[in-house]
């Protein structure tokens, strides 16, 4: 059992920074893919749409926003949507329109700090989701100063807004690293190691911390505890075997990291609000 993810290779070109598609659809066709490009994503009369972002799998309501970062896996899927007129807008820009200069500034803090969240998937609220809604429909394409100017002031609403949801607990290895050395050495020693018992001490003398400034360190980076990294790393390729192999689910939890099938249970319930096998059987039923 496996599921083919497509490189996308989209029509905006460089040297135009972004591109605005609408269309009015009665399904949803194009396959589960990935691409360089930071993607904003409006869906109005999609209820029943299955959203598809890294790890996390949900149905749509009505109405959605879902900002998605480079390299992400993400998708969407007719699933159990009867409506016959979905609207959709996708407006994509690359990185190389927010220079580093630009977003170090203080009044783009808040789009640099969204702009960092989205390599997991943002679903704003529904909300935000309303009120936005007029000024995304203006967007029929962003070739000038005054389009970019709007497009500014939407990104600084949706970055400043409450009630936003991270999507996937993974993130593609393109985005995992910041700039930090210290947080790039954490992580591919979690990769390399999430299937074994990796203790507090070990991980601080591996950047020449004490335990206690590691812990304060990896919480500010990831805003999570070295636990709950860990275990969202091996979740990350638990789901991965759940989707691309066979193998049950004691045999994913131990090659997993999980020391048993009880704790690899309760852990992937508590994140992914399923179990294991649940997960497995709703990728089941989209092939």
């Amino acid at each position: 059992m496996s599921r083919i993810i497509n490189r996308e290779i989209t029509q905006l070109e460089p040297e135009n920074g972004f591109l605005v598609i609408n269309r009015l659809k009665k399904k949803f066709d194009f396959p589960i893919h990935f691409h360089p490009e930071y993607e904003l994503n409006f869906i109005q009369n999609g209820k029943g749409v299955r959203r598809v972002v890294g790890n996390s799998m949900e149905e749509l309501d009505d109405i959605e926003l879902v900002l998605v970062g480079p390299y992400v896996v993400h998708g969407w899927e007719t699933h159990i949507c009867e409506s016959d007129i979905i609207y959709e807008m996708t407006i994509q820009f690359n990185n190389s329109i927010f220079d580093d200069n630009l977003l170090s500034l203080r009044m783009f803090k808040p789009i640099r700090d969204m702009l960092e969240r989205s390599k997991h998937g943002i679903l704003f609220s529904k909300n935000i989701s309303l009120e936005i809604m007029p000024k995304i429909k203006e967007f029929s394409k962003i070739e000038n100063i005054e389009d970019f100017i709007k497009l500014l002031r939407v990104l600084q609403k949706l970055a400043k807004s409450k009630g936003q949801k991270l999507l996937s607990t993974a993130v593609s290895s393109k985005n995992e690293y910041e700039q930090s050395k210290r947080i790039k050495e954490v992580y591919e020693f979690v990769q390399e190691n999430y299937n074994r018992k990796i203790s507090l001490t070990e991980i601080s003398n591996l950047i020449n911390m004490t335990p206690v400034s590691f812990n304060r360190f990896i919480k500010k980076r990831t805003g999570k505890t070295f636990i709950d990294y860990v275990n969202n790393t091996r979740l990350s390729f638990a789901t991965k075997l759940l989707i691309e192999t066979d193998l049950n689910i004691g045999e994913i939890g131990f090659k997993s990291g999980f020391n048993n099938i009880a704790n690899f249970n309760r852990i992937f319930k508590k994140v992914k609000k399923c179990t294991p096998n649940e997960y497995r059987l709703r990728f089941e039923r989209i092939n």
